[in-house]
């Protein structure tokens, strides 16, 4: 099943994401590898795909996992939130109809 999984940013959290960026991309490019993305990105603090120094305010993640507590376990193991990037992550079961 997908689970979404919607995280919040700390405030002024652009220095932390690009600290360890590199890793949650590869956590993320595994999943792709393994077919089990649908969607992920952040959201930009501002309307534009480039924010720049405004950076982000969170991000997204649809993927497929085992079970809740799979997703909730991956989710719980982002590097953003060892490095203090995320404030608050929400993961719930997401269901694809279009």
């Amino acid at each position: 099943m997908f689970y979404a999984i919607i995280s919040q940013d700390v405030e002024d959290s652009l220095e932390k994401r690009m600290s360890v960026r590199a890793d949650h991309i590869a956590r993320l490019q595994a999943l792709q590898d393994e077919g089990r993305m649908l969607i992920a990105g952040p959201h930009p603090a501002i309307d534009s795909d480039d924010p720049g120094p405004a950076g982000f305010t969170g991000s997204l993640i649809v993927a497929e996992f085992d079970s809740l507590e799979a997703a909730q376990a991956w989710a719980d193991a982002d590097p953003y939130i060892a490095a203090g990037v995320y404030e608050n992550v929400i993961v719930k079961p997401f269901k694809k109809v279009f």
